[in-house]
């Protein structure tokens, strides 16, 4: 597969992933429509870790295939990004190994953050006079290696991983919460 057949479907499921990551937490707002998501998921905590962590291999195979392939240099938000992407392969890997959906506060914290440093990336991408000068070193954040389909650069790419990972986590809270039945977690 040549350079543009893979970033091109990378970019495809990358906005794939952003879309239905957001529709599924924004369905997660809408009390009716949780309940029949919670009904849908229920006993399928193992198939949502395997999603989770199709989502962070994917992502972090395309993130070195860039860098280690493309030979494109990270700057330092797409480090940061990797920092919380690339631990969820094991931790996920862990986690369905044991058949433990319970590492979802774990995954969802690494995912949330990143998201946040990839949506921050994104916006300084578009509107450089936002930037606070995170990448003050080395490559700029601001620049980009790419503009697939006109707009999507690596962090839309990274945002749209970590988003699916976002509302899979979400997912896995739901259905644990479900799991006790709606019961606050035990205090330890």
């Amino acid at each position: 597969m040549n350079f543009v057949a893979v970033t091109q479907s990378l970019a495809f499921l990358a906005l794939l992933s952003g879309g239905v990551g957001a529709s599924l937490l924004l369905a997660l707002l809408i009390p009716g429509v949780r309940d029949r998501i919670r009904e849908a998921i229920d006993g399928a905590e193992l198939t949502l870790l395997a999603a989770a962590l199709g989502v962070a291999l994917a992502s972090t195979v395309g993130s070195l295939y860039y860098s280690e392939v493309a030979g494109f240099v990270p700057c330092s938000l797409c480090w940061y990004q990797r920092i919380f992407m690339y631990p969820l392969v094991p931790l996920l890997a862990l986690a369905l190994i044991r058949r433990d959906p319970e590492i979802w506060p774990y995954g969802a914290t690494l995912a949330v953050v990143g998201l946040a440093i990839a949506l921050y990336h994104v916006t300084i991408q578009f509107q450089p006079a936002l930037d606070v000068g995170a990448c003050g070193t080395g490559v700029p954040c601001t620049a980009r290696y790419l503009a697939v389909f006109g707009f999507v650069s690596i962090p839309v790419m990274a945002s749209g991983g970590f988003l699916l990972l976002t509302a899979l986590f979400a997912l896995l809270a739901l259905e644990a919460r479900s799991t006790r039945g709606g019961a606050p977690p035990p205090e330890g």
